[in-house]
């Protein structure tokens, strides 16, 4: 087994929301050998885009590229960093993890550090930490020595490698959501190999994500698409102590799970469920309440409203330095999208 070079190398680079322009560039080279037009803009995101063959619907898949990481708001006498999430943390996770620091100087490795559990009073052991407890050592003698290497607002990611395990399952911070923007451009890829779709098909790394949907929303202004596909990833249901009556069964291996809910669009469903029985492609599906918590809201709203599907990936971990995911079900998902894409009438309005 070996990951996907494009995927391995987007794990590779650190880019937390707001931040990234290491991922995007990675992208960007890969779009490059096939698409026919690739550009970026003012907030972060990047689009590549594949012509039509012919005057059907332009066909946007955003998956967006940022990642959870960590803001520095104060560097303290002793050369300690204290810090805040840039995006959802669990506190407790981020205790003893190794860090990278996106410094002045380039990858600056520092260590999450807490109050050993020796030195905890009873009643602290029985508290969760929370992130104001919590501070970033990088080995500083004082503050002067800190702040000639790292300064308030440089931000940083954890430190941690992808691990490859068996039945082609992979380890590793980040999969939320370099995933996404892998299938999209993978999809792209695959349509242009099959000699373009009836319309544009447009992938897009979409930045922001973890804060504010922002790119997802410009994006899908700038675009105009006609129809939309965001892909991200969902709570693998086959780990421990996840309730199945509450959010599905969407088991690793069982392909990708395809979204219904209030806001989104019936149709596009439909049409990703029908080309996944057409394909023989394994998958399930996800009710959704109100919002997605995706870039899929901000999509659907863009504009005067893009009819807009959700595909996900089971993904276990999320939001943690070990998230895990079954190639194939990734595999699966930009495959799906593809025959989406080639299948999509020339003449389908989405009219409701």
């Amino acid at each position: 087994m070996a990951v996907p070079q494009l995927l391995a190398d987007l794990l590779a680079a650190a880019g937390p929301s707001g931040y990234e322009t290491a991922p995007v560039a990675v992208w960007r080279t890969a779009a490059e050998g096939f698409a026919d037009e690739v550009a970026s803009d003012l907030v972060g995101s990047a689009a590549a885009t594949v012509r039509g063959t012919g005057q059907g619907p332009r066909l946007a898949v955003f998956g967006h590229i940022d990642e959870i990481g960590l803001i520095v708001t104060h560097v303290d006498d002793q050369g300690f960093l204290w810090f805040r999430a840039l995006g959802g943390w669990d506190a407790q996770i981020l205790v003893g993890q190794r860090v990278r620091l996106l410094a002045l100087g380039g990858g600056l490795p520092g260590v999450v550090g807490r109050k050993p559990v020796h030195l905890l009073r009873e009643e602290e052991r029985k508290k969760v930490p929370e992130l104001r407890e919590l501070h970033i050592d990088i080995g500083a003698r004082d503050r002067g020595q800190a702040e000639e290497l790292v300064r308030v607002g440089d931000v940083a990611v954890i430190d941690a490698d992808p691990v490859e395990l068996p039945n082609r399952r992979v380890v590793s911070r980040a999969l939320d959501n370099r995933l996404g923007a892998f299938v999209a451009l993978e999809a792209a890829r695959l349509v242009a190999a099959a000699g373009g779709a009836p319309g544009e098909v447009v992938a897009v790394a979409n930045a922001q994500e973890e804060v504010t949907l922002g790119g997802a929303q410009t994006s899908a202004y700038a675009l105009r698409p006609d129809v939309a596909i965001v892909v991200d990833v969902t709570h693998a249901t086959d780990a421990p102590g996840v309730e199945v009556k509450e959010y599905g069964r969407h088991e690793l291996g069982s392909g990708p799970t395809l979204a219904r809910g209030a806001t989104l669009h019936p149709r596009v469903f439909e049409l990703l469920l029908a080309a996944a029985e057409a394909d023989s492609i394994d998958h399930t599906i996800e009710a959704t309440a109100r919002a997605t918590g995706t870039d899929a809201d901000a999509v659907q709203l863009s504009r005067s409203g893009v009819p807009t599907g959700l595909v996900s990936i089971p993904l276990r971990y999320m939001h943690s330095p070990v998230e895990l995911v079954a190639l194939d079900d990734v595999e699966a998902t930009a495959r799906l999208i593809a025959a989406v894409a080639l299948k999509l009438p020339r003449d389908e309005t989405f009219a409701r």
